[in-house]
């Protein structure tokens, strides 16, 4: 590290990011309670070595309501045998007020510790965008949000371009829209989301363009009442054009009813989500696994037919780990045909797929009921009881249990 290293005091979650994925040679201090930390916390491509000690312990144990006086207190005995001396640390907390203060008592202890700018908030709302392809006729754009493990993309051509799973935060896609020159011409969801709040109706609206959407996904599968918007209908076959480009549209029903992927070019398939990078999705989110789960092993069938060159882009990860230095989650169909068990076990009679898909169900989350009443439009929410919905990874692929 060098002297001007030594001298920074907070990391931006773009620096994070970065390092996360290109260099994970630090450690990690958050102050936050246990049950925030083992609800949702900062993970790499590799493991980082961190720690979890809430911060009012430090106060405790110096008996001091003054956080840099107690962390100078406590520290020697409460902290610093539990850290790496040759590794900086990163101090996080919600809001990266706490932990500025936690950080300023280490670095007078003489540790090399940074603040994360603006905490875990900061660290939610973080947007990446990576470049898949660029031909000069065609670009798609992945726009990622580490924290939440979710994926959206932009396909833009001729100075055209559609966003296609676009999250809530949807200046991040007309910011970056401007900054290349495209005009939004479509907005599509691949399928009614439940894992967090979709940006699809509001981008559609603030561009002035049609939203697209598949009837079956326009109803709330538990409520059975139809969606409160306006929207344009995609149906299986169905080809959209954005400049050059051509997307078609497959529906494969399984995680929802109306879940639709993108073939964009016969080779870039925008999966939605049914096909991850290391697991396959789970079709219990509209409470009926036993009906849909033979659906989706059709669906799954289907996408098996596809060319192996083709390149799938999901919608969510599960670790940083699915992703490459550059923040990309691809795979070509043919990878994913050797590591996916899911998508092996889709190769196998109906039978045995839906056993394996119901014996490897994820604990159903109850929020997910709240956020598609919100994305059908009949509830709404509004900032912080948006961010409180979303707070945590996604669970949306399917998790095998141990045996």
């Amino acid at each position: 590290m060098t002297a001007a290293e030594r001298n920074i005091a907070t990391w931006d979650v773009a620096e994070v990011y970065r390092r996360l994925r290109h260099d994970p040679s630090f450690q990690m201090l958050d102050v936050r309670a246990a049950p925030d930390f083992a609800a949702w916390r900062i993970e790499g491509r590799a493991p980082i070595p961190t720690l979890n000690l809430p911060y009012f312990e430090f106060l405790d144990l110096a008996q001091d309501e003054d956080v840099v006086g107690a962390v100078v207190h406590s520290a020697p005995t409460a902290i610093l045998p539990h850290l790496q001396p040759e590794l900086p640390v990163l101090v996080i907390c919600p809001h990266g007020n706490t932990s500025a203060l936690v950080a300023e008592g280490l670095r007078r202890l003489g540790v090399r510790a940074v603040n994360l700018a603006g905490g875990m908030a900061a660290w939610g709302d973080h947007y990446h965008a990576a470049t898949i392809v660029d031909t000069g006729a065609l670009r798609i754009i992945q726009i990622s949000r580490p924290a939440r493990g979710c994926l959206s993309h932009m396909v833009a051509s001729d100075g055209k371009a559609a966003v296609i799973d676009p999250l809530r935060h949807v200046q991040v896609y007309r910011d970056f829209a401007a900054a290349h020159g495209w005009d939004i011409t479509h907005v599509l969801d691949t399928h009614m989301h439940a894992d967090h709040l979709s940006g699809g109706v509001l981008l559609a609206q603030q561009a002035q363009v049609d939203y697209h959407l598949h009837p079956y996904d326009a109803i709330h599968p538990m409520d059975m009442l139809p969606a409160r918007f306006d929207y344009r209908f995609l149906h299986e076959g169905q080809c959209l054009r954005v400049g050059h480009a051509v997307l078609r549209a497959l529906h494969i029903p399984g995680h929802t009813l109306g879940e639709v992927a993108f073939l964009v070019s016969d080779e870039w398939l925008i999966a939605g989500d049914s096909l991850f990078i290391a697991s396959v999705a789970r079709p219990d989110l509209g409470g009926h696994p036993e009906k849909w789960a033979p659906l989706f092993h059709h669906s799954l069938q289907r996408l098996l037919t596809l060319p192996d060159g083709v390149v799938v882009l999901p919608a969510h990860f599960s670790t940083l780990q699915e992703g490459d230095t550059a923040g990309r989650f691809m795979a070509r169909l043919d990878e994913l045909r050797m590591h996916n068990e899911g998508l092996a076990m889709a190769a196998r009679p109906e039978g045995e797929f839906t056993r394996y898909i119901l014996g490897s169900l994820p604990e159903f989350p109850d929020k997910y009921v709240e956020i598609k009443r919100i994305n059908t439009g009949l509830a709404e929410a509004d900032e912080r009881r948006a961010s409180e919905l979303e707070l945590g990874k996604n669970v949306c692929a399917l998790t095998r249990r141990p045996q």
